[in-house]
């Protein structure tokens, strides 16, 4: 059986372990482009917006482990390094 083109809101939060809730709230304020779709405006994300989202959500995790090193070397105060 192919993958749908479009998902409910339920199928994503259920793909990102969230809420239905917070899927909600990502599409509102845009972060995860959305259509309504019908007369009673139901909430679909395609498939490939999601793997989109899911990518920048990688690259922005990856950009903040370069900027926020965590270990050791990061953890201790500079004196301790002499």
């Amino acid at each position: 059986m192919p993958t749908p083109r479009f998902l409910q809101l339920a199928d994503v939060a259920e793909v990102l372990n969230i809420s239905a809730n917070q899927v909600y709230a990502l599409v509102r304020r845009g972060d995860i482009p959305a259509v309504k779709i019908g007369g009673r405006g139901q909430w679909r994300v395609e498939a490939t917006e999601l793997e989109k989202y899911i990518e920048r959500l990688y690259t922005e995790t990856r950009e903040f482990i370069d900027t926020h090193p965590f270990g050791e070397e990061a953890e201790q105060p500079e004196d301790l390094h002499r």
